[in-house]
């Protein structure tokens, strides 16, 4: 019983990183244009659908790999008083934790090349900007395979943050095969629009308007207009 237990298990992981694999080439072969398209498109629902993210701490991932790059929004909700903070991996198969991060925090690079902060104050965000390399009409998150986010999720059960899973169009399948370690996500963005978990499925909810007299009523800064630098890079060293 416990061999046929582990084929299924070896079975699905299998199926699930050769599905990261088509995923991931198919996003790293995006133009950089389009991907600036569609990241302003995704700065927008987010600003205008989650008028509360200006408020508390907001985490989110250091774009890798053709990723949405929620730094340009973090701005903006920084300017208008949220506080923003990257997840630092403590130990393999533990939950991770959430530094504060702003132009100037120190940074090293970590799993998969991935800069978090070297110190600073443990946090525990209101809200979660999560990356996906898919998502599936449940609301269920394929990500890189190491289960540091599902963790992270279980563990902070009795203080839930709002789960934003952001992630490109093309990247929606039928269905990742949940498990019972898989947590779904509460929203999902694209560049077409926003999905709310309604249930055991997704529901689109179609394109935020610009809500009148929100705190983010005005345009989201974007990459041509951000002072060399502004990222936490060497402004002589390009990316």
């Amino acid at each position: 019983m416990t061999s046929i237990k582990y084929m299924q298990h070896a079975e699905l992981m299998a199926w699930r990183k050769n599905l990261r694999r088509e995923l991931l080439a198919r996003r790293q072969a995006v133009p950089e244009d389009r991907l600036h398209t569609w990241r302003i498109a995704m700065d927008r629902h987010l600003q205008y659908g989650f008028p509360g993210l200006a408020k508390g701490v907001v985490a989110f991932c250091w774009p890798i790999q053709n990723e949405y790059d929620a730094r340009h929004l973090m701005r903006r909700l920084r300017e208008h008083g949220a506080t923003a903070a990257l997840p630092v991996v403590v130990a393999p198969k533990t939950p991770l934790i959430f530094r504060e991060w702003h132009p100037g925090v120190e940074l090293e690079i970590g799993k998969l090349d991935i800069p978090y902060p070297k110190a600073g104050a443990e946090l525990v965000p209101n809200t979660v900007l999560l990356p996906m390399n898919g998502f599936d009409e449940q609301g269920y998150r394929l990500g890189y395979g190491g289960g540091f986010f599902d963790r992270t999720l279980e563990s902070l059960r009795n203080s839930k943050p709002l789960v934003i899973g952001v992630s490109f169009e093309f990247a929606a399948i039928a269905t990742i095969q949940p498990q019972s370690w898989d947590i779904p996500v509460d929203y999902v963005v694209t560049e077409r629009g926003v999905y709310r978990r309604d249930g055991d499925k997704l529901e689109f909810l179609g394109v935020p308007s610009n809500v009148k007299g929100s705190s983010l009523s005005s345009p989201v800064c974007y990459a041509d207009e951000l002072a060399p630098g502004y990222f936490g890079e060497d402004p002589e060293t390009p990316r």
